[in-house]
């Protein structure tokens, strides 16, 4: 495998980013990589469809770089990569879906995103009239004595986004756990074709909502990527400083509902409140609770004024006043901790094929945070620790998103500290022939990717965006066998993972 990465890497036709290569593979080539993945040191970051090509981002942790490989699909298929490396399986359904791109012997030929309701087929490569064969889906069978089956969704009784779960049990124990995903599909992808940068960030923003400043940065970065753009060294820091108060927001608010779903809402109020903290210091910052359209390729569209720091800190003053003491709350709890320890147990070995990131990864010993492993401006001049665990359960998930809620409070305290003056948005710069980039941004679920392709008119011909739920959704099916029915939504709620950011 040594050898053929550093060929692979030495030879970029496109793209050629301190950290990424382009290469076009052939079926030997895009196969021997296949069969690579999933072991010490090679990782999938996502696999996708381009008209009649289909693509995948492969990291190698050792060195630490990025291959794009492009293989060719004159006949409309390809070598499956799924029937070696299971986490590639549903990335090949949706490609297969978009653009009828077919994966030779992958063991799953199931519609994924494609629930029958399209009107057409394949819309993305050549459309094809829909048969009209509705939603017909074989969820996989049971056998054996004894077992039943509980359907759970699309529809919930919370206000949250659709998606059917099949749980197989015997007794109260789970024994197999099957999602349907794609319910809340929005097209995004094809609607980004021919817009321009500055409207296709719009769309990448609207990709998950709760992460509208992680998308708007990957997006931004991506583009600034392929054209080569110098960003202002204010709106650098800038963007850190809403990335940051995003993840604040978001792991304050999972912590209380992680906690709501073990029946003790008393911590979601309080971690509530902390969060509305943040939300509203970011409305007074930027104009935005969710800051939500201000990451733009070239910069950010808003500064910051005296007002705006001074909300901030206050929040941050009041985060690390109240917070400790729901920490404690939350570890002396022997009701609580009788929940979540040892429940839901991700196994690290399965963490670290799927490549999982975040606290989901992190929770189980894999030790990724693309602000540190492949790092970008300003992370590489702020100090910060990555939490790790190795416990792999709902309470080490709690754990890490503890740790980098006091992380995050640090970095935020540094950019405040450090920000520099000077302007926030520089011009794009023209284009005459194709250019592709590539962006990975620490999400606060974890790891987004964005690849992207303008043309020589300066209008986007594809982008793809994989969020950190496309190889998180599948691990939870993993840590609820043995548990019992009762313990999936707090299993779930420990994953997070995103039903819009996954359907796109």
């Amino acid at each position: 495998m040594t050898a053929f990465w550093t060929s692979i890497l030495k030879t970029g036709e496109a793209g050629a980013g301190d950290i990424w290569r382009s290469h076009k593979a052939s079926e030997a080539e895009w196969t021997q990589v296949a069969e690579a993945l999933g072991g010490e040191t090679a990782v999938l970051l996502g696999l996708w469809g381009d008209m009649d090509k289909i693509r995948m981002a492969v990291l190698d942790e050792a060195t630490r770089e990025i291959a794009v490989l492009a293989l060719a699909c004159p006949n409309g298929s390809y070598p499956s990569v799924g029937q070696y490396h299971a986490a590639a399986q549903r990335p090949e359904r949706a490609a297969r879906d978009l653009f009828g791109l077919v994966p030779r012997d992958c063991p799953d030929a199931r519609h994924w995103l494609d629930h029958g309701r399209w009107g057409v087929r394949q819309p993305l490569g050549k459309a094809v009239p829909d048969a009209g064969e509705g939603d017909v889906y074989g969820f996989l069978p049971v056998e054996g004595e004894g077992l039943h089956q509980v359907p759970v969704g699309p529809v919930h009784a919370g206000i949250i986004e659709p998606g059917h779960f099949r749980f197989t049990g015997n007794g109260e124990a789970v024994v197999r756990l099957e999602e349907r995903l794609g319910y809340v599909h929005k097209g995004i992808e094809g609607l980004m074709a021919g817009k321009s940068p500055a409207e296709a960030a719009s769309l990448a923003a609207r990709t998950s909502g709760d992460s509208t400043v992680a998308y708007g940065l990957a997006f931004a970065r991506a583009v600034e990527d392929a054209l080569n753009m110098n960003v202002p060294e204010r709106a650098v820091w800038l963007r850190a400083l809403m990335a940051e108060l995003e993840r604040l927001a978001n792991h304050l608010g999972d912590i209380g509902a992680i906690c709501n779903d073990a029946a003790f809402a008393l911590m979601l109020a309080h971690c509530g409140v902390l969060r509305e903290r943040v939300l509203r210091a970011s409305d007074v910052a930027f104009g935005h609770r969710l800051m939500r359209d201000l990451i733009v390729p070239g910069g950010v569209i808003a500064d910051l004024d005296n007002d705006g720091i001074a909300a901030i800190r206050a929040a941050l003053a009041e985060i690390r006043q109240r917070f400790p003491a729901l920490v404690n709350l939350y570890d002396n709890t022997a009701s609580l901790q009788d929940r979540t320890v040892s429940t839901g147990r991700l196994d690290p070995a399965l963490a670290k094929r799927f490549g999982a990131g975040g606290f989901v990864g992190r929770a189980s010993s894999r030790r990724f945070d693309t602000r540190r492993a492949l790092t970008y401006p300003p992370y590489d001049r702020l100090s910060f620790e990555v939490p790790v665990l190795d416990a792999g359960d709902v309470d080490a998930r709690v754990w890490i998103r503890i740790r980098e809620v006091e992380q995050s409070l640090s970095l935020l305290e540094q950019i405040l500290r450090e920000m520099p003056e000077g302007s926030v948005f520089a011009e794009s710069v023209a284009v005459s022939v194709p250019h592709e980039g590539l962006a990975l941004v620490e999400g606060f679920r974890g790891d987004i990717l964005v690849w992207l392709r303008i043309g020589g008119n300066g209008l986007i011909e594809r982008c793809h965006m994989r969020d950190p739920s496309w190889f998180q959704w599948p691990l939870l099916e993993a840590v609820i066998e043995g548990n019992i029915i009762a313990d999936f939504p707090l299993c779930n709620k420990s994953f997070n993972c995103s039903y819009s950011g996954h359907d796109l």
